[in-house]
């Protein structure tokens, strides 16, 4: 805050990453309800058909329907655990093509800048935040979508920055 009170805005420059994008798709499915179920799902059915696969092996007649189904397990269990950097991965052309960000964070919210977009994001379009080891993630939890604002901290000209952005966050989102 300055001297009259008033919050003094935070600026971030950075590109965001694919590590960056896996990171807070981690952080986002481990603290939003639908993120929680959907890898509890992912797993119960991953063990499921693994469980099925395994007792349809012992059992006579072809393997090719137990390998199938034991494949089907492996598979969503390897997409619970992997999910989020494969679709980071699927952003990396995107991510390219943005190129250098700078983000604007004050007492009303976010705009955040790249060469060809500007969006200005209130506090009440994405109410929660979370904190990584190297970023900041905004979210909004509606049923159908979840919309997510990634802010490393790298892009923090100065360290003490970080710690401003955290406290503007603070006062302004509920933290998950």
């Amino acid at each position: 805050m300055d001297t009259d009170g008033e919050q003094v805005p935070v600026r971030l420059s950075y590109r965001i990453t694919t590590a960056d994008v896996a990171q807070a798709l981690r952080a986002r499915d481990a603290r939003v309800p639908a993120g929680r179920r959907k890898r509890l799902l992912l797993i119960v059915f991953g063990v499921l058909l693994l469980a099925f696969g395994g007792l349809a092996s012992m059992g006579g007649g072809s393997l090719t329907r137990p390998l199938s189904v034991l494949g089907g397990g492996v598979l969503l269990l390897v997409l619970t655990f992997f999910g989020p950097q494969l679709t980071a991965r699927a952003f990396a052309g995107l991510l390219a093509k943005t190129g250098e960000t700078t983000a604007v964070i004050d007492g009303a919210g976010l705009c955040v800048s790249t060469a060809d977009t500007q969006s200005r994001i209130n506090w009440a379009a994405q109410p929660m935040y979370t904190e990584t080891a190297d970023t900041f993630v905004t979210l909004s939890v509606a049923k159908r979508a979840v919309a997510m604002t990634i802010l490393p901290k790298r892009g923090a000209e100065d360290p003490a920055d970080v710690d401003r952005l955290r406290a503007l966050l603070d006062r302004n989102l509920q933290k998950l």
